[in-house]
């Protein structure tokens, strides 16, 4: 018998009618149209998008045992979601939005002795009280790999990040810590290993906090006098995540705590995911002994995408939203915005708000009064190359003169001003700046922004130089 959208779908609300309620079943299988089978793809028309939320929160499990059933493991389900409100035209329109095919993560619980000295431990995740000790993961199912663009940028994190999530506690990536500019997709990666750990193994207990969060529950348990539960709590964590970990910069309570937290996972085999947007040698008021603990394992870095990834984001992004966009305008937001990832889909949500709302089509010009706004609105960030061509030339010198090993004092003192504006202007960690000037260490660009401090505060014509030099890095 050949496979047909209707027989299939007929197959599979006989299934379903079997395990469902009958009133539920008529109000949300009943009005569902099959429309089309390519291969194990299935398309199913559904009235509305609400109706579309409905199905995937409350029945995405039940749908996806039917369509494997029927259709094999590599069964997929895509919405054909009829959307009477559409902004162009007074007649219903459809897009289709494919399933995200993902349970809810579950929270695990974990049992404690009954008898700890008559003493509950206490969860500060929880309201005091409450006897079940209950693990609320934190993690948010939509920050997932499926739609976590891998390209040159990321793929270093993103591999690592999948090897985690397949083997947690079990690799050399321990700790694993992702770093790298705002709008990367640090926290994205942080939740999506997270998410895969829960789907891999349901029985682990994984956690994603921000540090903010952390040093605010260790100092509530300081004032509750019940530290030692604190600590006790986070050591029971089978995958810890902490986000923006240079936030326990000069919080040396949080950083003690944290210290005897981590040691006693690690030795445990228990993963520990740490983001950042400094890399270890950068941070500033951070232990040594903790800086040393995070260089353990492995140190992946993000950095801006490129064209190519930029344009596949976009993509993706109109692909899961329903939207279709001509291909002119997402390669044009894809060349002017290049700075981060929130960026590019702010542009995007804009142009399908100011679409939606102002009943204006898709056009080149709505899309150059949009990103207009965005690029002057953001900071420009310059290059290292460029600082150095403008330093150069202020000094009167040649780029490799500057990045010379000669200690010619006005020429040390125009690479240490290279230096210093490198690191004020670029997001560009210490190494790398160091690395493009003259193959330096970090510790010499450090020594370099010291004394550039130290002499414009001192000196009346060096302060002169660094207000010439900002003037025209600025403008």
């Amino acid at each position: 018998m050949i496979k047909t959208a209707s027989t299939v779908w007929n197959e599979c609300l006989l299934f379903i009618k079997d395990n469902i309620k009958q009133q539920a079943f008529k109000t949300w299988f009943e009005p569902i149209k099959p429309i089309k089978l390519s291969g194990e793809v299935l398309t199913i028309q559904v009235p509305s998008k609400f109706f579309y939320e409905w199905l995937e929160e409350h029945y995405i499990k039940l749908l996806r045992v039917a369509l494997v059933k029927y259709l094999g493991e590599d069964a997929k389900l895509i919405y054909d979601v009829r959307m009477e409100n559409n902004y162009s035209s007074a007649n219903p329109h459809t897009v289709k939005i494919p399933s995200a095919n993902r349970n809810p993560i579950n929270q695990r619980g974990f049992t404690i002795p009954v008898d700890v000295n008559k003493r509950e431990l206490k969860n500060p995740f929880v309201i005091p009280g409450i006897q079940k000790l209950k693990v609320e993961s934190q993690l948010n199912p939509n920050y997932n790999f499926d739609n976590f663009i891998e390209g040159d940028s990321n793929r270093l994190a993103r591999s690592a990040g999948i090897a985690v999530a397949n083997k947690p506690g079990g690799t050399s990536f321990n700790p694993l810590l992702i770093y790298g500019g705002v709008g990367l997709g640090k926290t994205h990666i942080a939740h999506a290993i997270g998410v895969q750990i829960k789907e891999k193994y349901p029985e682990k207990m994984v956690l994603y906090i921000s540090s903010e969060k952390f040093t605010q529950q260790f100092i509530d348990s300081v004032k509750r006098n019940n530290r030692n539960d604190f600590i006790h709590f986070y050591q029971m964590i089978d995958v810890l995540i902490i986000d923006d970990v240079q936030f326990l910069s000069g919080k040396t309570g949080t950083q003690d705590v944290f210290f005897h937290i981590f040691n006693h996972l690690h030795q445990n085999s228990k993963q520990v995911i740490l983001t950042s947007d400094k890399a270890p040698v950068d941070m500033q008021d951070i232990e040594q002994r903790l800086l040393s603990r995070f260089k353990w394992g492995l140190s992946a870095e993000l950095q801006a995408p490129d064209y190519e990834t930029r344009v596949s984001i976009l993509q993706n992004k109109l692909f899961r939203d329903g939207v279709e966009m001509p291909n002119e305008i997402v390669e044009y937001i894809a060349k002017h915005i290049k700075s981060n990832v929130r960026e590019l889909e702010g542009v995007l949500i804009s142009m399908i708000a100011q679409a939606s709302f102002n009943r204006k089509e898709f056009t080149l010009s709505l899309t150059k009064q949009i990103v207009d706004k965005f690029v002057k609105n953001t900071k420009r960030e310059v290059s290292i190359d460029y600082i150095q061509k403008i330093v150069s030339n202020y000094f009167e010198l040649d780029v490799p003169t500057l990045q010379s090993k000669t200690r010619k004092r006005h020429i040390v003192q125009a690479r240490q001003l290279a230096m210093y504006f490198a690191k004020r202007m670029t997001k560009a960690s210490l190494a790398s700046i160091g690395s493009q000037i003259g193959k330096r260490d970090h510790a010499t660009v450090l020594h370099a922004c010291k004394t550039v401090d130290n002499l414009n505060e001192t000196d009346r014509q060096f302060r002169k130089y660094v207000d010439d030099l900002t003037k025209k890095l600025t403008f």
